[in-house]
């Protein structure tokens, strides 16, 4: 579902994230192709470094559908960046690429916390956000990290997981997995 980025998936995912169902929400914006696998390049780059960490996410038959990554990565929490192509739209990919980022992150990097900038008007988003049993809206007890993200007007809502939660989430999951299969 996951892999690490290559400059080889540029073309198949710069034709996705033009599309203007796509476009106006991701975070590293490309008005050309090679201005792309420029910012492609300076992607692997940056997580050679350390400063971020960033994934394709591909559908079962390997194609790039999309890129995950957690930005500004700071005392052991980031910011995720998660877009798909329309026509993957609804179609679950969303989930299972965030749940298989977040197994990466938590239990294989050692992040604690991943915060989710939403803009107020990305209803898809927001939506996406609620569906996730493990996430909660930060707006009111993240104070500090709300206000730095909406330093230039009330824009964003925020939303966090923490590995603690998303961890208990998977013992729920998994004890309710072994009670179907005893009832089956």
């Amino acid at each position: 579902m996951l892999k690490k980025r290559d400059v080889a998936d540029c073309h198949a995912l710069f034709e996705l994230l033009v599309d203007p169902a796509v476009f106006p929400f991701v975070r590293q914006k490309a008005y050309s192709y090679d201005e792309f696998v420029f910012l492609t390049k300076q992607t692997i780059e940056a997580e050679e470094r350390g400063e971020l960490i960033s994934r394709t996410i591909v559908d079962e038959w390997g194609s790039p559908i999309g890129t995950i990554n957690l930005f500004d990565i700071s005392n052991s929490s980031g910011f995720l960046g998660t877009w798909i192509g329309k026509p993957f739209f609804g179609k679950g990919y969303n989930k299972i690429a965030k749940d298989a980022f977040f197994d990466e992150l938590f239990f294989t990097l050692d992040i604690q916390t991943v915060f989710m900038r939403i803009r107020k008007e990305n209803v898809r988003s927001y939506m996406a956000a609620n569906k996730l049993p493990y996430c909660t809206i930060a707006n009111e007890f993240r104070h500090g990290v709300y206000d730095q993200i909406n330093a230039n007007g009330d824009v964003y809502n925020l939303f966090q997981i923490e590995k603690d939660q998303y961890h208990l989430h998977l013992m729920r999951t998994e004890q309710e997995e072994m009670l179907d299969i005893k009832e089956a």
